[in-house]
């Protein structure tokens, strides 16, 4: 009889090192940062737009839109609203992009159709809260100046080009 509380003792020990094995130190990652701390990014300059594709309007859009942080290889926040011409609202869509998306921001009319396309992009934490409707709001407003690298350089001088043959046609 004496066995059984010897018995039971070497098993409560054992269980013991068990869940000691399984609470061992780790280091953080940037998700468990993220998620024990909402309030930080999950890399230096990390930010968050409304994201939708095609809201039947701007309050559908930013009451769903899901709470996340814009991907590394983005830096803007994009709007695309289109609307009739008596001003109702078409379709709403936003996300986040990187600055190819947002070198041509206006408005378009397309009046075949009776509808006005109008693409704005900001920079910053969800500033694409209001819809552009017209030529002064549908905009590309930055906080910083934008980096001029070689690739976008590239890109600016192959544009050139194809308007400069568009002219000359």
């Amino acid at each position: 009889m004496e066995s059984w509380p010897l018995l039971a003792w070497a098993l409560f020990v054992s269980l013991i090192v068990d869940c000691l094995k399984v609470i061992q130190a780790r280091d953080f990652t940037a998700k468990d940062i993220v998620f024990l701390h909402p309030s930080t990014t999950p890399y230096p300059g990390g930010f968050k737009c409304f994201t939708c594709e095609q809201a039947i309007d701007n309050y559908e859009c930013n009451q769903w839109a899901p709470d996340i942080y814009c991907p590394k290889d983005t830096r803007y926040c994009y709007t695309q609203h289109v609307l009739e011409k008596n001003g109702k609202s078409v379709s709403v869509t936003k996300r986040c992009v990187p600055l190819e998306n947002c070198l041509f921001t206006g408005c378009i009319e397309h009046t075949h159709e009776g509808l006005t396309v109008c693409t704005s992009c900001c920079e910053g934490n969800i500033c694409n809260l209001p819809l552009p409707r017209n030529a002064s709001d549908a905009i590309f407003a930055t906080t910083t100046p934008i980096n001029h690298t070689q690739r976008h350089l590239q890109s600016a001088s192959i544009m050139m080009s194809c308007l400069l043959l568009a002219f000359a046609t």
